[in-house]
């Protein structure tokens, strides 16, 4: 009896398929309660709950669609965890995500949220908006407001009414606009974005734009780097457009520098 009271135990704190809502609710008993004495009794538990992080993402609509673009580093404090994280999830073949915050939080999520999306899909005969997408997220991480949980996601697509973009956080805030850039390295983006965006862009201007913007970040951001990934979302879906390293750029727009200016 002990033996079988084990393996229930186990089970019960290493999968969560008994809960009606499968991946919707985390394994984890009273989480407000809970979270709320961790985090005023953070010093003497040792445990961080603010927690530091930093990556660079961009999106933006323009004619011929929406361009994402991310970096590809992932950071813990001061200490660079890995080179080639993958910051762009693709819900479907129309719909793309990205992740700044907690790695952790932003991946789970998405996952919820391709779920959902399939199950509307399954149900409806016909694919989710973007905008009901993006809300169906937004309801989901307002429910777990104060908690913890650390996200600064944006959604793009295209679906019946164009091209699509929101931008949701884990406070709940969901906002739709032309141009977004999140995450530590975002003030740098912003500045190459403020001064090459325009709506008539052609296609592989704004790829290039969205790439440069990441491209500078990653050069004055000590939390970006790694691979500059650069994704297409058109009225036929999304486009995998380029993965480069940020060291050739760095090289190739030095070289292309002293072409135009001289040395």
């Amino acid at each position: 009896m002990g033996y079988q009271s084990f393996q229930r135990d186990i089970a019960l704190g290493s999968q969560n398929l008994e809960n009606s809502l499968s991946l919707a609710v985390p394994p984890f008993q009273e989480p407000a309660e809970n979270l709320a004495k961790l985090q005023a009794h953070g010093e003497s538990s040792g445990i961080k709950m603010d927690f530091d992080h930093g990556t660079t993402t961009l999106g933006f609509r323009f004619q011929g669609g929406v361009i994402l673009a991310v970096d590809s580093r992932a950071t813990g404090g001061q200490f660079i965890g890995s080179q080639t994280m993958k910051k762009i999830v693709e819900i479907n073949d129309y719909l793309l995500g990205t992740l700044a915050g907690g790695a952790a939080d932003c991946v789970y999520w998405d996952r919820v949220l391709a779920k959902e999306c399939r199950i509307y899909e399954l149900r409806n005969k016909e694919r989710i908006s973007v905008a009901a997408a993006s809300k169906i997220m937004s309801n989901i991480v307002y429910y777990y407001k104060g908690m913890g949980l650390s996200m600064g996601m944006m959604l793009a697509g295209y679906d019946k009414r164009g091209p699509q973009l929101y931008y949701i956080d884990s406070e709940g805030t969901r906002t739709p606009g032309k141009v977004f850039s999140v995450g530590s390295g975002s003030i740098y983006a912003y500045g190459v974005l403020d001064s090459g965006y325009r709506w008539d862009l052609s296609d592989e201007d704004a790829q290039d734009l969205g790439r440069r913007a990441i491209y500078h970040a990653t050069h004055r951001d000590a939390y970006s780097g790694g691979i500059v990934r650069v994704y297409h979302i058109k009225p036929t879906g999304w486009v995998n457009i380029s993965n480069q390293d940020c060291m050739d750029l760095h090289f190739k727009y030095q070289d292309e520098k002293k072409q135009k200016f001289g040395s």
